[in-house]
């Protein structure tokens, strides 16, 4: 009875958050996951978190997947996924490191609205890889949400890392009763080994156009997924916006966001 309780509550303050107007409409009830690679904020800006920050308000996102997170280091002395938690309206994050870098750190994160009632770090192997890389996990009271960017020059280190990520999810998510949503840029287009690998436990249910450069993109290397568990998930529906009133994707970041929309049953 608890659980159906947390369930209901859930579904309805997402009901009562969506709006159906503006550029992005969706639907009641409905659950907007977006993962976008931001570039650590400064691919062809000095700093495009405001930018990015009202970009992701006009699409109506409910958790966003952040890659390419630059912290308190000597490139950008902020903590740059704490300030675009705060630009969102001051929403709840976890930043996971990959690796030291300059003094301070980089990796990825996530930021909701929601409770974030646990989360975890997973460090991938380097292996023949270019660097070390991370996958953070955060947990609210109606799902789980993964993020990761895996490795861009090695083959067999991307699929290692997958394989990884996986299993330490599956360990701790696997018997639960709620979604786990794994949404990163994962340096390899569908056909790949790395999504075969990923296949064998998740589903893909983000659309599969292309994410990347975005200036003009040429490749689908980012993706959101879910876990083959026993949660059901309805998907509603999922796009690369290519155009928005608040800012401009092809200065905001060399990546394209993507979104899916999913209702949780």
């Amino acid at each position: 009875m608890r659980n159906k309780a947390i369930l209901i509550a859930c579904l309805a303050l997402l009901a009562a958050g969506c709006e159906d107007k503006g550029n992005f409409p969706k639907d009641k009830g409905v659950l907007r996951i977006v993962q976008y690679n931001v570039g650590v904020f400064s691919k062809e800006i000095d700093n495009s978190v405001p930018m990015v920050a009202d970009m992701m308000k006009e699409l109506k996102a409910d958790a966003v997947s952040v890659n390419e997170l630059d912290s308190c280091n000597t490139r950008h002395m902020n903590n740059q996924l704490s300030d675009f938690a705060e630009a969102m309206g001051g929403w709840n994050f976890r930043f996971s490191r990959a690796m030291p870098y300059r003094e301070g750190a980089y990796g990825v994160g996530v930021t909701v609205p929601d409770e974030i009632v646990d989360a975890m770090t997973v460090a991938l192997p380097k292996d023949s890889g270019s660097e070390p890389r991370a996958c953070g996990v955060v947990e609210t009271p109606c799902y789980v949400l993964a993020t990761t960017h895996l490795d861009h020059r090695s083959r067999e280190a991307a699929v290692l890392q997958a394989k990884t990520l996986t299993a330490a999810i599956k360990a701790k998510y696997g018997e639960t009763d709620k979604p786990v949503f794994l949404a990163g840029d994962m340096n390899s287009k569908p056909e790949s080994e790395v999504l075969t690998e990923l296949a064998k436990d998740w589903t893909v249910i983000s659309v599969q156009d292309n994410t990347y450069p975005s200036n003009g993109g040429k490749a689908c290397i980012d993706y959101i997924l879910v876990l083959n568990n026993k949660a059901k998930v309805k998907v509603i529906g999922s796009g690369v916006p290519v155009k928005f009133e608040t800012g401009d994707v092809a200065i905001a970041s060399d990546h394209l966001p993507i979104y899916v929309d999913v209702k949780i049953k």
